[in-house]
């Protein structure tokens, strides 16, 4: 589930829990907000869990000038807010 799919039932939640004075004979529909807007809250928390994880690297590798047997690694990360600067 990614960010909108996440808003998105937060919302539905919000508007079926507060906006609808609706009572179904078997289903309580604040239940069914809260419910979805729970689902939504841990789906945006699990989605932003998972995208602070992700760390690129990018590996290049090029021979090195006059005919030199060893090759020049460049290593290039983004951002990592565990680790200190």
């Amino acid at each position: 589930m990614g960010f909108g799919a996440s808003i998105f039932m937060l919302a539905v939640g919000a508007i079926i829990t507060f906006a609808f004075n609706v009572r179904v004979g078997w289903l309580d529909l604040d239940v069914v907000g809260w419910v979805l807007m729970g689902a939504g809250a841990l789906g945006l928390l699990l989605t932003l869990a998972v995208f602070t994880r992700r760390r690129r690297t990018v590996v290049m590798t090029r021979p090195e000038p006059y005919g030199g047997d060893r090759p020049v690694v460049e290593e290039r990360t983004t951002y990592d807010a565990d680790r200190p600067l």
